[in-house]
């Protein structure tokens, strides 16, 4: 096999050091000698296994980790070394050789002969646009979980606010409850704090603020409020620095929103874990494989064995679920034409990732190219095939006992 790095690297990161195996030519031609040695995770050991390399000349550093205990590695290494981060999966050892040092050793020997593909490492300003994006993400889950609690918790007070009110923290529902807390119990009293349109379900509100609500509950709903409160203030603050950091990313969102379903939350996901740059992504498809939005391949023996659609970017794949789902609702669109369509054949799970799939695609398109979004139409597969769009009107009539004669309408 022909090699291509005369002088290689390969490491295999863990949470408190890293193997490192540097491949280098032995001074007779064809032959090479490896060696392993082992650094610490600390910036400051990090810095000298850096100078190490760059005495050795490496033309290339294979990097391997799990969790995240890869990004103190590759961060320092960057800015120097021609480095690539690998998947473990894709460089996966000899069963019944599995130890640190003999990864290391075989990172070596892949990357000397270029048998490894880099993962996607987003420029600096998109790492920082991701912590935030990831960060939102994960305390809005907090917050809906900490509703969902105080929603639970109500349960036990006899209090059926929730069954009548469709948001807990919503005006209404909130003034009731802090009216609760304060030691008001007349359900008529406090019926009467209904706001807006919530003031025409004043009889249900009565029969649901009806419960055994103590000083116990009172604590309890509190902390409960004060929870959801913090986590709203830290949204609030991270929408801040989001909108500040996605300032050079406005017209790609712009663009984005224009899709189905594609909120400025969802766009924001979707700059964020992709970078924005098509360039990484050559093609649509493997945008679509990289983020897990389409059936796997395992094939053997002319048997397709499974097309299971593979892990992904969890992020990015929350984030067009969450697309998907809107789209799926909205009105005189080729979207939702398309999961009526799927759905009847194949069911809703598998209309929803194709959902995910077309947004992936027309997302790739449009940044491509920097064109807005076009939608066909809602009747796009009519249009597509009118015959048989025809047909199938009338078969549905005569299933139902028409006999049916069709005269073209007058030009």
């Amino acid at each position: 096999m022909d090699v291509v790095h005369d002088r290689a690297a390969g490491i295999d990161v863990s949470k408190r050091d890293a193997k490192v195996c540097v491949r280098v030519p032995e001074g007779r031609p064809g032959r090479f000698t490896t060696t392993v040695t082992t650094w610490g995770s600390t910036t400051n050991q990090i810095l000298e296994l850096r100078a190490y390399l760059m005495r050795h000349q490496v033309t290339t550093v294979i990097l391997e980790a799990t969790s995240d205990y890869w990004k103190p590695f590759y961060y320092l290494l960057e800015e120097t070394l021609p480095l690539m981060l690998v998947n473990a999966k894709a460089a996966r050892n000899m069963p019944g050789r599995k130890t640190d040092v003999a990864d290391a050793v075989w990172l070596a020997e892949l990357a000397a002969h270029g048998l490894l593909r880099a993962s996607f490492v987003p420029p600096e300003p998109i790492r920082e646009l991701r912590d935030l994006t990831r960060a939102r993400a994960t305390v809005v889950r907090d917050r809906t979980r900490e509703i969902h609690r105080l929603e639970k918790f109500l349960e036990s007070t006899g209090i059926k606010l929730s069954s009548v009110v469709t948001d807990l923290t919503g005006v209404s529902a909130r003034a009731m409850l802090e009216a609760l807390i304060a030691g008001e119990h007349d359900p008529d009293v406090l019926a009467e704090l209904a706001q807006g349109r919530m003031r025409s379900k004043k009889p249900e509100l009565v029969e649901a603020l009806v419960g055994r609500f103590g000083e116990h509950h009172a604590f309890m709903t509190r902390s409960h409020l004060g929870q959801i409160d913090v986590f709203t203030d830290r949204i609030t603050e991270l929408d801040a620095r989001i909108e500040a950091s996605m300032a050079p990313f406005r017209p790609l969102r712009d663009a984005l929103t224009t899709i189905p379903g594609v909120s400025t939350i969802v766009a924001d996901m979707i700059i964020a874990e992709t970078g924005g740059d098509m360039n990484v992504f050559p093609t649509a498809e493997q945008l679509a494989s990289w983020a897990g939005v389409c059936p796997g391949s395992n094939q053997s023996a002319g048997r397709i064995k499974s097309t299971h659609i593979l892990p992904g970017n969890k992020y990015l794949k929350a984030a067009l679920g969450t697309a998907a789902i809107a789209a799926a609702r909205s009105r005189n669109t080729y979207l939702a034409a398309q999961y009526r369509r799927i759905t009847a054949r194949r069911g809703r799970p598998k209309a929803i990732v194709a959902l995910e799939h077309t947004i992936l695609t027309a997302t790739w398109n449009m940044l491509t190219t920097g064109e807005c979004y076009t939608d066909p139409g809602a009747d796009f597969y009519a249009r597509l095939a009118p015959e048989r769009t025809k047909n199938r009107a009338l078969n549905q009539l005569r299933t139902l006992g028409y006999d049916v004669t069709l005269t073209p309408a007058a030009a």
